[in-house]
């Protein structure tokens, strides 16, 4: 099952861009799990503000900076189980720096922390070019 849950302190801006019954996104991370071999089992993505981010970075990993996508695994072999912690300011922010809908940044980064629940890693040049190439192969899949 794949869940979105909004932050309560989002404006309702924000929460129009996700659909949470929309068969077309749920059947298209799906489709991108099953592309790595993995079928979903619990999926939560949690969408809040940059504060919330960072204080999840700080609490939980240990980070004092902002980032758009926070990914708890929770995986067991081939099925995917996890939180992923998504700022919905850096999605509009990443998206105005590279001349993308915020719809689109949105897309690449619900696939983003999906893909590290398949055990992407991109925290060197190699594996983010590497987690860049799935990010698109993964939005060329989007209906």
């Amino acid at each position: 099952m794949i869940h979105f849950v909004n932050d309560s302190s989002l404006a309702e801006e924000h929460i129009a861009l996700i659909d949470n019954e929309s068969p077309h996104l749920q059947r298209w991370l799906r489709q991108v799990a099953a592309h790595y071999g993995f079928a979903i089992g619990e999926l939560t993505y949690i969408f809040c503000s940059d504060d919330k981010e960072l204080a999840v970075n700080r609490e939980f990993l240990g980070h004092d900076y902002y980032t758009d996508v926070i990914t708890f695994d929770y995986t067991t072999p081939h099925t995917i189980n996890g939180d992923i912690f998504i700022s919905w300011d850096m999605i509009r922010s990443n998206a105005a720096e590279v001349g993308v809908t915020p719809e689109r940044e949105l897309l690449r980064i619900l696939a983003h922390g999906l893909l590290h629940l398949t055990g992407q890693a991109d925290k060197t040049p190699e594996t983010k070019a590497e987690m860049t190439r799935k990010e698109e192969h993964a939005l060329s899949l989007y209906p």
